[in-house]
């Protein structure tokens, strides 16, 4: 594990307004490139932003490189997860991404995304959607293929109006027609391993329920014994009701709550800041990492 820099991290606290702590590039499912992500995170008032691609930490390199001046990157992912027959994501943020058993996971699940994918295609040219593999390659670029990539697809051919439409029973919500399953951790084998690597963990959009199944309380609470660090509470999927009783939970259970924009460029509505994190969870979560540690920016390139 990496040893503690001298700047602590609650001094942090009093500079920092505004976190958002969810975010993904075209790394794996969103369409700004990480150097975009980063200048337009800047553009948009952040002071930090975390880099919370799916399974994977490959776009960290880049944003590193291009984060300006005053904006401070978390480095993280946010990994698949299974229990119950139920599909949830954990947000990991700061650990050693080089840790082999992590990193063996996440190769894992990357390795299944491409097969997957393409079962999915067969799936929708079964039910007589004209889809193809080349489209949604396409579409995917250079990043970790996966449903929104399919869904796109789906918004192209005019089979349904937007990226959110195509995640419903008909087409690819889990159980949906066109679902195909794919290796996922276990969330409590999830928590240790990110522990593991000196990273922190926080339960992505627990309640989200326009997206599917959700866990009941009970197994967040399981979860929380576990050694989940958090869970994200201000989310757009999460209306205001939703939040109040997550907030209770988080209180009951000890955990630290978040809120972050679940940013994904154009391919989702929300925007970068949306929802924010509060600075002293920010420097709780900073505190209780050992396996990496915020960047601060030092001036990234100059956008071409």
């Amino acid at each position: 594990m990496l040893e503690r820099p001298l700047v602590r991290a609650e001094f942090l606290e009093y500079r920092v307004v505004r976190i958002d702590l969810h975010t993904h590039s075209t790394a794996s499912d969103g369409t700004d490139s990480p150097a975009e992500l980063v200048r337009n995170a800047a553009a948009a008032g952040l002071d930090v932003v975390a880099l919370t691609d799916h399974d994977t930490t490959r776009g960290h390199a880049e944003a590193i490189e291009a984060l300006p001046e005053g904006l401070t990157l978390v480095t993280g992912a946010e990994l698949s997860c299974r229990v119950d027959g139920i599909g949830l994501h954990m947000l990991a943020y700061l650990f050693d991404p080089e840790e082999p058993a992590l990193l063996a996971e996440r190769e894992l699940v990357r390795d299944d995304r491409v097969p997957r994918a393409r079962a999915m295609v067969g799936k929708l040219q079964e039910l007589g959607v004209p889809v193809t593999w080349e489209q949604v390659a396409r579409i995917a670029g250079d990043g970790s293929v996966g449903r929104p990539h399919v869904a796109e697809a789906l918004v192209e051919l005019g089979v349904v109006p937007d990226v959110s439409g195509a995640f419903t029973p008909e087409w690819l919500a889990d159980g949906g027609r066109a679902y195909v399953e794919k290796h996922e951790l276990d969330p409590v084998d999830a928590i240790r391993l990110v522990k593991a690597a000196g990273g922190v963990t926080v339960f992505a959009h627990p309640l989200a329920v326009k997206r599917g199944q959700v866990l009941p309380e009970a197994s967040i609470a399981r979860l929380a014994e576990a050694g989940l660090d958090g869970i994200e509470v201000d989310h757009m999927d999460h209306d205001e009701a939703t939040r109040a009783r997550l907030r209770g939970l988080a209180k009951e259970l000890g955990l630290l709550t978040t809120g972050s924009s679940d940013y994904h460029g154009s391919r989702k509505t929300c925007r970068l800041g949306d929802y924010t994190t509060d600075p002293e969870i920010y420097g709780e979560i900073t505190r209780r990492a050992a396996g990496a540690f915020p960047v601060p920016g030092a001036g990234g390139p100059a956008a071409t």
